[in-house]
């Protein structure tokens, strides 16, 4: 299994910010620093700001940091709103599943139940846990 791109950005960016919870960054630093493509940081960060996880703001000051304490960041969370789609298989698809064993197929629930588990395992950590511990935290 992988994670999309915009799922590891993510997470790289949000590390990066909780590291530096002081400082206001632009997506060009973003970029630069974590050595991505602007166009994908510009969406990520779209997407980030529009769940919270992100503050932005404008001006000579102004830039991107987090939005909320990494405590309150839950990685499964996380993972759930980057992640489009977690259909490893045809068969978990609605739409496009022509899979014709997939009613009788014992597979699938052991490919369902690894899944939740995998994602389970998410739920268990917040952002603050892979922050590096030195840093002092938001108030």
């Amino acid at each position: 299994m992988n994670l999309s791109k915009f799922t590891d950005y993510g997470f790289r960016i949000l590390i990066h910010l909780g590291n530096n919870p002081d400082k206001h960054f632009t997506v060009d630093e973003l970029s630069s620093v974590l050595n991505l493509s602007s166009h994908h940081v510009k969406k990520i960060v779209y997407k980030l700001v529009k769940c919270g996880y992100i503050s932005s703001s404008k001006g000579r000051n102004g830039g991107i940091k987090l939005g909320i304490d990494p405590s309150r960041i839950n990685l499964g969370d996380l993972l759930e709103v980057t992640e489009d789609n977690l259909n490893i298989v045809e068969c978990f698809s609605l739409e496009n599943n022509s899979c014709n064993i997939s009613n009788s197929c014992k597979l699938k629930p052991i490919i369902n139940n690894a899944l939740v588990s995998f994602k389970s395992v998410f739920n268990k950590y917040t952002l603050e846990d892979i922050l590096d511990k030195k840093v002092s935290r938001m108030s």
